[in-house]
């Protein structure tokens, strides 16, 4: 177990779309092994509501957040069953 002061000193250094994105890209990442469309869609909604929530975003992550949302339900709709 890593002690909250490293955790700490580390978060420190970045921004909250920063850690934001870096949780999205990993929480992908371990869907992948599931092999299934629609847990990756429903990730890919989540995070581009998360973005699109957040405050104090600039706007590179809002548009992010906005691509995410509407790629998010297509993923999920064309998976297959």
């Amino acid at each position: 177990m890593l002690p909250l002061q490293f955790i700490d000193g580390i978060l420190l250094e970045f921004t909250l779309g920063e850690v934001l994105l870096i949780t999205f890209v990993l929480s992908v990442l371990a869907t992948l092994p599931l092999k299934s469309q629609k847990i990756v869609g429903l990730v890919v909604t989540t995070f581009g509501a998360i973005f699109l929530l957040s405050p104090e975003m600039s706007a590179t992550m809002l548009l992010l957040g906005v691509a995410l949302a509407i790629a998010g339900p297509i993923v999920f709709a064309t998976a297959r069953s």
